[in-house]
């Protein structure tokens, strides 16, 4: 199996320089072009990576790429962290509105609607912001930050885009009795609840799971691609799971990313695009990762592009989506709205085109 993590994660040490070159070899081997990026008619980009698809056995269907490629989860975890807070209850002892349950999935823009449910959390958890252990900053969301700065306004710990997550699991300490210090340590209680769901949707045993740090604070899991996968199905089709309260956890949890789309992150974004679409559980996380699953289709797929761009996924899912016969066109067309072939430059001037190349495998 190759591997992008070929030391252990966990002691945060450097890997070597052969470890690097080794790993940098493997990926250049192994990963297929996904889009190239046209300019004035000339090639100007390649943008490789992999692609894991695997049906309601758990077993890959389609492939590009090398599906066995590990890489970290990042922010497609969410949904997952998320869970030991649905798992007990904690969603009726808080009395958050739904809008409020939905942002612990999120990587939010910290626009109006979301700081006011971020508010409400911190208000019914009885907690000040500086709490978190995400340091403050302004909201990715350009307009809300031009706002902000233009009335001189502070920066916030609320406004990172990984708030909403961090006061869940907040909530789910406060719920547990556990101490709220150090809730983001790998060795706090709350993470280890948190990975062991992890290892149990994914079917990635816990010792195999690669343990890194997140640019927030937090644990981040490395696992194969088909293991992330493997997880979204079971998201998407919860049938697949075992555990009765496990899966009523994994209900509201969909639920609520399909409900409220726009809490997960912004309209002119990916994932509430796909989420409009109720047949459709959705999240990516940084440096190019992207997991999606397919209620009805009984279908997972994970993606990676390996230079760590998230431009590419929207015509990267639209392929995938159309390679498969998905129905749903008007998904297909929201991909291409949000991630147009065409590339325009400042004046809106068509310059290049941005072309999806890759082809799905069937095993």
């Amino acid at each position: 199996m190759t591997t992008e993590l070929n030391h252990n994660q966990k002691n945060e040490s450097s890997p070597s320089k052969q470890a690097v070159e080794t790993a940098a070899m493997e990926m250049t081997r192994n990963a297929e072009p996904l889009v190239l990026e046209f300019r004035g008619g000339h090639l100007e980009n390649v943008h490789y990576g992999h692609v894991c698809g695997v049906d309601e056995t758990g077993h890959t269907t389609y492939r590009s790429g090398d599906p066995e490629w590990v890489t970290f989860m990042r922010s497609a975890a969410k949904p997952i962290q998320a869970i030991p807070f649905f798992l007990e209850g904690f969603d009726e002892k808080f009395g958050f509105t739904p809008e409020e349950q939905a942002i612990m999935m999120a990587s939010h823009r910290a626009l109006p609607y979301h700081v006011e449910a971020l508010e409400g959390m911190m208000t019914k958890l009885g907690l000040d912001e500086n709490v978190l252990v995400c340091k403050p900053t302004y909201p990715l969301d350009g307009d809300a930050r031009d706002t902000l700065v233009g009335d001189h306004k502070p920066q916030r710990r609320i406004y990172h885009n990984c708030s909403g997550k961090h006061l869940g699991v907040l909530a789910y300490c406060k719920g547990m009795g556990y101490s709220l210090d150090e809730y983001y340590a790998a060795d706090h209680p709350a993470q280890v609840r948190i990975l062991q769901i992890a290892s149990e949707l994914s079917e990635c045993p816990v010792q195999d799971i690669q343990i890194g740090t997140d640019g927030c604070g937090f644990p981040v899991f490395g696992m194969p691609l088909r293991n992330m996968a493997i997880a979204f199905l079971k998201l998407a089709c919860p049938d697949l799971i075992e555990d009765a309260k496990l899966r009523e956890a994994v209900v509201k949890v969909t639920t609520l990313m399909n409900a409220y789309p726009r809490m997960i992150s912004a309209e002119y974004l990916i994932c509430p695009n796909l989420l409009m679409d109720d047949n459709i559980v959705a999240k990516g996380g940084a440096k190019g990762i992207y997991c999606f699953a397919l209620k009805k289709e009984r279908l997972a797929f994970a993606l990676k592009v390996t230079d760590g761009s998230e431009d590419e996924w929207p015509l990267a899912v639209a392929s995938i989506l159309e390679q498969i016969g998905y129905k749903n066109q008007a998904t297909i067309d929201r991909m291409y709205h949000i991630g147009p072939p065409a590339i325009r430059n400042d004046n809106g001037l068509v310059i290049g085109e941005n072309r999806s190349v890759f082809t799905l495998h069937q095993e």
